[in-house]
């Protein structure tokens, strides 16, 4: 599945996210959109431009294409019970952001690579599909051979003082974790309105 490529921390300026490790030190300095308009901005913006803007944000954020994104919002809302809810346990439940929440991955592009290099299993078999839906129970595991790689040979020392969210739990000894719970809204943080998004698609 592609996904979207392209500068970075330039899109962090546009929507106020950081999409990159850089960004954040880029957004302390230069909080406002890139262009020649500058701290300015560009106008009032309409109720569907900030509906898409959420949705940029997100898919942004995911690093997830258009019709992947939108796939995400089709089985939200066939799902029973709140949409919302929905779409963010299918966003947060991906293999590739679990490994990132867990602490394992600085970034969900860094993520995305450790499980499609097949350095990551799940309950003790190997998973090379970043989009794979983990589930209440899984044991996300950094693969024995893979701990000698340079990507994890300080990974326990950082994760000693790692915050994970309430529906994991991470052991940074073994460099694994384990999914105790369902996430939910306020776990995506604030980066984005999930109802917003909804109401976007719903039109």
């Amino acid at each position: 599945m592609g996904r979207k490529l392209g500068p970075k921390v330039k899109a962090s300026r546009r929507y106020g996210i950081a999409l990159h490790p850089k960004a954040e030190r880029i957004l302390a300095k230069r909080n406002y959109p890139p262009g020649v308009h500058g701290p300015a901005g560009r106008g009032k913006t309409t109720d569907y431009g900030l509906q898409l803007a959420e949705k940029q944000k997100a898919k942004l954020l995911y690093g997830m294409m258009e019709r992947q994104f939108a796939n995400y919002y089709t089985k939200a809302v066939r799902q029973s019970g709140d949409s919302s809810e929905n779409l963010i346990r299918l966003l947060e439940m991906r293999l590739d952001n679990t490994v990132y929440r867990l602490g394992l991955a600085t970034s969900r592009d860094q993520a995305r690579q450790m499980v499609t290099h097949a350095h990551l299993t799940v309950n003790g078999k190997k998973v090379n599909i970043p989009s794979y839906q983990v589930s209440v129970g899984d044991v996300i595991a950094v693969r024995d051979r893979s701990k000698k790689s340079p990507l994890f040979m300080n990974s326990a020392e950082r994760l000693k003082s790692a915050t994970t969210p309430s529906w994991l739990s991470l052991d940074d000894k073994s460099l694994s974790g384990k999914v105790v719970d369902l996430p939910k809204k306020e776990d995506a943080g604030p980066w984005f309105d999930v109802k917003t998004i909804i109401e976007f698609y719903s039109k």
